[in-house]
């Protein structure tokens, strides 16, 4: 039983510089919602940084909403909260899946996201994964998204954004060189 288990926790990052996260929450179950983004903000509260919240209508949205964001706007990280509980068909299946996909492509491309994005069998396993005093997974996405803030931030490599990027003037043409 996942409740009883012991897992190490990393030791929370510090910052030289104030780091500002992004949350990205679909509150299609507000009270799981409200108890994700009270762990998260916690969490990021508690590291010294400052955050913003939007909300979108549903799990496969957050990915989209974390892509504009990177390219419009000026976040060092991502926090992904929602809760998506299995229903009577397979759409659970497509939901969990793809949303976890984009997220995990946007890492790959350099952004630092952590997945709170809770996929649960019935309502009862969700509340006590969104719980700030019993599990707290929206704490939990925050810290990991703050841990690759970090990582980020020590190895120094400026960002070189998201996806297909328009051509700039230093790019020479062919009969340039």
């Amino acid at each position: 039983m996942a409740g009883t288990e012991q897992h190490y926790i990393l030791e929370r990052p510090s910052f030289d510089k104030p780091v500002k996260l992004l949350i990205v929450v679909s509150p299609y179950y507000k009270d799981i919602a409200d108890n994700m983004i009270a762990g998260a903000v916690a969490e990021i509260e508690a590291c010294g940084g400052t955050y913003d919240i939007v909300e979108v209508p549903g799990a496969l949205e957050i990915p989209t909403a974390i892509g504009h964001a990177e390219r419009l706007s000026n976040f060092d990280g991502y926090v992904a909260l929602g809760c998506v509980i299995r229903g009577e068909t397979t759409h659970y299946d497509t939901v969990c899946n793809d949303s976890s996909r984009a997220i995990q492509l946007l890492g790959l491309q350099g952004l630092s996201i952590g997945n709170g994005i809770l996929t649960v069998e019935n309502r009862p396993q969700a509340e006590v994964r969104a719980n700030p005093k019993d599990q707290n997974k929206g704490g939990g996405a925050a810290a990991a998204a703050l841990h690759l803030i970090a990582l980020s931030r020590k190895w120094g490599s400026p960002r070189k954004g998201v996806g297909f990027m328009p051509a700039s003037d230093e790019i020479k043409l062919a009969g340039d060189f």
